[in-house]
């Protein structure tokens, strides 16, 4: 069989396509209540609050994790900015609220919901896979 140019054009903007949507889908997006006024977060320091290790921002402000029950982004997430799957980070939670050591964060069946918290929660800090503009949302980049 022989490739014509217009098999080839089709076949290069498919691939385009395809690669600019796993490459989109290989991160989540920081959000944090407007009144975290940092426009960024280290990566040390987002892992160190998913974990439970640290409550407040560089800055001092206190911030309240919020996590996503599961699904895709919560995956990503947790492998990318935690460094643990789901069940690695279940079981260190669930360790620490045995031991006394803290409390189980928030947990949210749907990405709106966690906006909606994250949105009208001073401090609240999360992760979803999209946001359009939202009032009282901020979008944190991550340093490294």
């Amino acid at each position: 069989m022989r490739a014509t140019g217009k098999t080839c054009t089709w076949v290069i903007g498919v691939t385009a396509l395809f690669a600019s949507f796993t490459a989109g889908a290989q991160d989540v997006i920081i959000v944090a209540n407007r009144n975290v006024t940092l426009p960024e977060i280290s990566a040390g320091q987002l892992r160190d609050i998913f974990v439970g290790i640290r409550s407040r921002l560089n800055d001092g402000t206190r911030v309240t994790p919020v996590l996503l029950k599961g699904g895709p982004a919560h995956e990503v997430f947790l492998r990318n900015h935690v460094g643990e799957d789901p069940e690695e980070f279940r079981n260190r939670w669930r360790k620490a609220v045995f031991t006394g050591q803290g409390a189980m964060p928030k947990e949210f069946s749907s990405e709106a919901a966690v906006l909606d918290y994250v949105g009208s929660t001073p401090g609240a800090i999360g992760y979803v896979s999209r946001v359009n503009v939202a009032e009282g949302i901020r979008v944190l980049t991550i340093s490294p």
